[in-house]
This record gives structure tokens, C-alpha cells and sequence, in this order.
């Protein structure tokens, strides 16, 4: 017999749902305002351009979002924000996939020919795609189901992909912007921020664990 829930449990659980819907809404009035704009035609003088780079933009925001719940959890003890981690990490996921869209289906009219050429003559296309690549089995894993079916252990060894996503993102940035590169740059260090502290919390967590190897001395009388 399924035992009921209290209700403090259940109040726990409508309050998750309303700031998820919340996260929902926040996380799609980008997309709005860019369709808006497209509408309006207020994209600028190059719109395939500031699709691409304002995507671009949101996937890696998303990603330091997602990378900055565990430091947040950590540091104010609010344990809640991991039920959000998952749904932040699939909307990097979702801005990543328009990303590459734009890229392959308005700017390369899905002309195999010419996007392997642009790929060769630009490495860090190569870059954004493998990133993307890595996010795929991360958002397929997403589902409460696929973590029994993992195991957490290798659910969590399979989420660690999120790190290299995120430098190589950060990266694919840089060597796209050629002279002002204060905000790839500010990408950088938030990157970097993030993966040390985790780096950190690891090793914290190492030497936590280690059996102590000293020996007591024996009394010599």
C-alpha cells in the first residue's frame, strides 16, 4: 500500500511544480522576444547572425546556470536547488539545438557539402557540434526512469559531461568573436569559477574519506 503524503510533503511538492512552471516561463521569454522581433523585423542587418549568436548566447548561460546550482547548494544549504539542476541543464540542451538549427538549416540551407567545407575552414564549428553532441545523452538521461535504470553512479559518471561542454562552449565563443572579447572572456572565468570549485569540493571530499595511516607510538619504559 503506497503511503500518503503529508502535508508538509505535499506542499513541498505543489511549491517545486509553481517554481518550475516559474523556471518554464523565464526560460522560454528569450525565444518570445526573439520570434517577436523576427515578427517586427527588428533582428538588425544580418538577423541569421544575431539568431545564432544570441542562441549561442542563451545555451551557455544556461550552462553556467546549471553548473552554479551544486556551488549554491553547497554554500547556502538550500538542498531543493538540485531538483532544478535537470530542467536547466535540458533548456541548455533545447537553446543549443536552435543554435545549431539556425547554423545548418537558414545560414547552410542543409547543404552537406558546404557545411563539412565551413567546418574544415572554421574549427570552431567542430567545437560547437561536438559540444552539442555531448549534451544529447545528457538530455536523454534526463528522466527520473533513466537514473534507476544508470544507477546514480553512472548517471552522475555520465553528467560530468557537462564540464567539457562547457569549456569547449566557451571556447567555440571566443574564437568566434574577433575583436571584442570582454564577454567571452567574462564567459571564461565564470566557467573556470565554477569546474575549480568543483575540483575543490572534490578534493575536500577525498580527504575527508582517506583512513588515517599514523601508527600510535608504543610506550618505551
Amino acid at each position: 500500500m503506497q503511503k500518503k503524503p503529508t502535508d508538509n510533503e505535499q506542499r513541498t511538492t505543489n511549491n517545486v511544480r509553481f517554481s518550475k512552471l516559474v523556471l518554464s516561463v523565464n526560460a522560454l521569454v528569450p525565444l518570445v522576444l526573439l520570434l517577436w522581433d523576427a515578427w517586427h523585423n527588428r533582428l538588425g542587418v544580418n538577423p541569421i547572425e544575431f539568431v545564432t549568436r544570441t542562441t549561442g548566447m542563451l545555451t551557455l548561460i544556461f550552462l553556467c546556470v546549471t553548473l552554479l546550482v551544486t556551488p549554491l547548494r553547497k554554500i547556502t544549504g538550500a538542498n531543493w536547488l538540485i531538483k532544478f539542476r535537470r530542467m536547466l541543464g535540458l533548456y541548455a540542451f533545447f537553446y543549443g539545438t536552435l543554435h545549431l538549427l539556425t547554423y545548418v538549416w537558414f545560414d547552410r540551407f542543409f547543404n552537406v557539402k558546404s557545411i563539412a567545407g565551413d567546418i574544415i575552414q572554421r574549427p570552431f564549428i567542430a567545437i560547437g557540434m561536438a559540444c552539442l553532441v555531448m549534451l544529447v545523452p545528457l538530455a536523454v538521461t534526463s528522466t527520473n526512469a533513466m537514473v534507476k535504470r544508470l544507477g546514480g553512479k553512472r548517471w552522475a559518471n555520465l553528467h560530468r559531461l557537462i564540464y567539457p561542454t562547457a569549456i569547449g562552449g566557451v571556447i567555440h565563443y571566443y574564437m568566434i568573436v574577433k575583436s571584442d572579447t570582454r564577454i567571452p572572456l567574462a564567459f571564461v572565468f565564470v566557467v573556470a569559477l565554477l569546474i575549480g570549485y568543483r575540483i575543490y569540493l572534490a578534493n575536500q571530499t577525498q580527504n575527508t574519506t582517506k583512513e588515517p595511516s599514523i601508527t600510535p607510538r608504543q610506550n618505551h619504559q
